[in-house]
């Protein structure tokens, strides 16, 4: 039995490398098809006489043996030593360590670790089709800085540019205001949609300008709009418009007017020279919901 079984590991036929593990599959040598020696039924009680083994590769003819699965080897010319055949090599990944332990790419932010009211919001982002990123947290100087910033690109179709750092608070009011009152009125004016914002600022670290306050854009509270761009072509300035741009002035006015009923403070042109070319619009709390709106 030791003969048989020092013949059948001759060679390289079960010295295979393990298979690697990549889930429900495993990257090895298809197995051998099963052969099962049919034994002639014997009609006395003398067994019959045993065929011609080659004594260097088969098992003795052991009934505990009948059963053993042996590979089918090529028939060898006359003389030639036996050469059990190599095995084909298995089937190995390209990469071991990419098939068996995938790298998982660390998420940005979990959402179950965010506050109950930021979960809320971004639900509102998203029912509104704006196309975000959660950001880390930022930490500025002194009191700047947002907890839970995202990163706004677009809404719907209407492409921020650049995209703009802000709250999410301060972006769904601008989104709602974008969707529900700036679209609108470029149809009803221009006859045409909105293709882009073009913004001049949104979280930054600084103060009002001559004054010692945080500024509203160090808590990502605020974003300044410079020009509309329509789908028509046309680019609206936000800076004031010439004596008969008449209904550059009503779309502009029309704007305005409509931000104050989102945003608690919105300044532009004819406010002072630091808002000459742009809207401001924030989300500041005062105290008994007093807007500022010039």
């Amino acid at each position: 039995m030791m003969a048989g079984v020092s013949a059948c590991t001759t060679g390289d036929v079960f010295n295979l490398t393990p298979a690697v593990d990549v889930g429900t599959q495993t990257a090895a040598v298809a197995a051998y098809p099963e052969i099962r020696r049919q034994l002639p039924p014997q009609t006395s009680d003398q067994p019959p006489p045993a065929a011609p083994v080659d004594q260097s590769m088969a098992p003795p003819a052991d009934p505990v043996y009948e059963d053993i699965v042996q590979p089918t080897l090529p028939e060898e010319p006359e003389g030639a030593a036996s050469v059990m055949p190599a095995a084909p090599a298995p089937a190995m990944p390209s990469s071991v360590t990419t098939v068996a332990y995938p790298r998982l790419d660390r998420p940005a932010i979990q959402a179950d670790r965010l506050p109950a009211d930021e979960v809320d919001c971004r639900r509102e982002l998203k029912r509104l089709g704006v196309t975000y990123t959660d950001i880390p947290a930022i930490q500025g100087r002194g009191q700047c800085g947002i907890d839970h910033p995202v990163k706004i690109s677009a809404i719907g179709s209407i492409q921020m540019k650049p995209a703009a750092t802000l709250t999410c608070n301060m972006a769904a009011t601008f989104a709602a205001w974008t969707k529900r009152d700036l679209v609108p009125a470029a149809r009803w004016r221009y006859w045409s949609g909105v293709r882009a914002i073009h913004q001049g600022g949104s979280y930054s670290c600084r103060n009002i300008a001559g004054e010692r306050t945080l500024s509203e854009h160090g808590k990502g509270n605020a974003l300044d709009v410079m020009s509309i761009e329509l789908t028509n072509g046309d680019n609206i300035d936000v800076r004031k418009p010439g004596l008969f741009a008449f209904r550059t002035r009503g779309f502009l006015n029309t704007v305005r007017a409509d931000g104050c009923q989102y945003f608690t403070t919105v300044l532009g042109p004819g406010y002072n020279y630091d808002h000459r070319n742009h809207f401001h619009f924030d989300v500041k709390n005062r105290r008994n919901g007093y807007r500022a709106c010039r």
